[in-house]
């Protein structure tokens, strides 16, 4: 939805390392066809020792859900190293750049497309859409300038779930799956994740894998015209 913005706490037990926010900012017609860009903030708290992490992802989605263009900057000092993808399905490629200092190319390659793919933004966009297709997904994505795939069983099955930040409970619908890559925050591996059950599968809860333990990556502040969390029936 143009104009929505979520913003997520992501916390490793009892401490809080960092805040995603990801915004749908434009709605797109090109060439007979509807896109829509999106971005995300990455950034760890200033008080949290030994992590510090700022990045930001941006996407060209289609409306069939899946990437048409992508840019993934991490701050690296003064400056930002970053990954570029333009994905050609006609030509079944994908052409890739990434580099360092905001703008210096330091490699192109190109990867072969076996047919709609996704980015590491794009997949939250997918996951919502397929929320209730009941269905196991292998889903490619290029990710870190490599093809990978992650797998989602999206089961469909309902709870009420509870945390600290909303002050009641949530009806939402859960899904689990797996990543064969690591992503920010050290991302990797078995997830789970509890979307809102009504018409706009809003993220709530996820609970994700890293190198070492888990995240709990909750939904904290939203901006979405006429929605709020749905309460669960009592």
């Amino acid at each position: 939805m143009e104009g929505e913005e979520l913003v997520y706490n992501v916390r490793y037990g009892i401490f809080d390392l960092g805040q995603v926010r990801i915004k749908t900012t434009k709605k797109l017609n090109s060439s007979g066809s509807v896109a829509y860009k999106a971005i995300a903030y990455i950034d760890s708290y200033k008080k949290v020792p030994f992590v510090k992490l700022n990045a930001v992802f941006e996407s060209l989605i289609d409306s069939g859900v899946f990437s048409r263009f992508f840019v993934g900057k991490s701050r690296d000092g003064d400056y930002w190293n970053f990954g570029r993808y333009t994905y050609d399905y006609e030509k079944k490629l994908a052409y890739l750049e990434s580099g360092s200092k905001d703008t210096l190319v330091e490699k192109r390659d190109t990867l072969a497309l076996d047919g709609s793919t996704q980015d590491g933004l794009s997949l939250f966009f997918y996951a919502r859409d397929q929320l209730y297709s009941g269905k196991r997904q292998v889903i490619p994505a290029i990710v870190k300038e490599k093809k990978v795939y992650t797998t989602i069983q999206f089961h469909g099955r309902s709870r009420a779930v509870e945390y600290d930040l909303i002050d009641y409970p949530v009806d939402a619908i859960g899904f689990e799956g797996t990543m064969e890559f690591t992503g920010i925050f050290g991302l990797t591996g078995d997830f789970e994740g509890w979307f809102s059950n009504d018409r706009a599968r809003v993220p709530i809860v996820a609970k994700m894998k890293v190198i070492l333990g888990s995240v709990t990556i909750e939904l904290m502040q939203w901006k979405r015209d006429g929605w709020k969390p749905p309460k669960a029936k009592s």
